[in-house]
């Protein structure tokens, strides 16, 4: 027996019941990545896996035996190499956990709460989507470089959406470059101020950084939040389906364009604390 430690990185994936979205993300990125990656997840009120979910994740041959719900306070003294929210109530409970070495927030609709057709197989679909960026972005820091397999899950949705938005605005504000690639950063990070965005991006004038933020905050693309002296800009979580599946896939199937930045961000010494853990 090989008395090697484990090259594997840990994986948290955090939401509020962890009843549905995180087990999946759970389930998913075992089936795709156990070789790589040590995998769990919780809920900040957990409540029991929901019985849909388990039936999305079986008819696509996932295995369930292993999956049970937890509370993120049995966990809050481990160390993990990424902490993930999956919905934003999540992420403002929890948006700096003490031990996460990096920290990402993806917020994905409730599937107890979509009105789209085949909701809890939708929700996996777009999860395995957005898994499959992680993959691509994160194996090649792997000690043995391995990509792991990626199964596509194709889905046809169909969303009643209360928030709308002009199509016409907001496909112009994706013809910058500034504009394009903050909201392919902020897709995958879930949150960056200004000066994380400067150093992403390596530019050194903060007045066209946030005029291009101006841009996006106007036509309700992003929203942003103040917290000391920083003010943090994120994805609007009430954009429509369609918009959001535009930036996601953009981000998705793009990652070349934007992989010099996220190694710029990367690497960035003293970025700012988003807040105290679980305030």
């Amino acid at each position: 027996m090989s008395n090697q430690p484990s090259t594997k990185r840990s994986v948290l994936f955090l939401c509020t019941g962890n009843s549905a979205r995180s087990q999946m993300a759970e389930a998913l990125l075992r089936h795709k990545a156990s070789e790589l990656f040590d995998i769990s997840s919780a809920g900040t009120s957990p409540e029991l896996i929901d019985p849909r979910t388990l039936d999305a994740l079986e008819k696509f041959g996932l295995t369930i035996d292993d999956l049970k719900s937890k509370s993120v306070d049995e966990l809050s003294d481990q160390e993990f190499d990424f902490v993930i929210t999956l919905c934003d109530k999540a992420n403002q409970e929890c948006r700096n956990f003490p031990g996460a070495k990096a920290q990402l927030a993806w917020d994905f609709p409730d599937p107890k709460e979509r009105s789209c057709n085949n909701p809890f197989s939708t929700t996996l679909s777009e999860l395995n989507n957005r898994l499959s960026m992680f993959l691509l972005l994160e194996s090649k820091n792997q000690p043995n470089n391995e990509t792991a397999s990626s199964q596509r899950i194709d889905e046809q949705i169909s969303e009643l959406d209360t928030f709308t938005i002009d199509p016409i605005s907001f496909y112009k504000c994706l013809t910058d470059e500034i504009r394009i690639k903050t909201l392919m950063l902020t897709n995958y990070h879930g949150e960056l101020c200004v000066c994380e965005l400067m150093e992403a991006l390596q530019e050194n004038s903060q007045p066209k950084v946030s005029r291009n933020l101006a841009v996006l905050k106007r036509a309700g693309i992003i929203i942003d939040r103040k917290h000391g002296q920083w003010v943090f800009y994120r994805i609007n979580p009430d954009l429509p389906i369609w918009t959001k599946k535009v930036i996601s896939e953009t981000t998705e199937n793009n990652l070349p364009l934007i992989s010099n930045n996220l190694d710029n961000l990367a690497n960035m010494r003293n970025r700012p604390s988003k807040t105290d853990f679980c305030r």
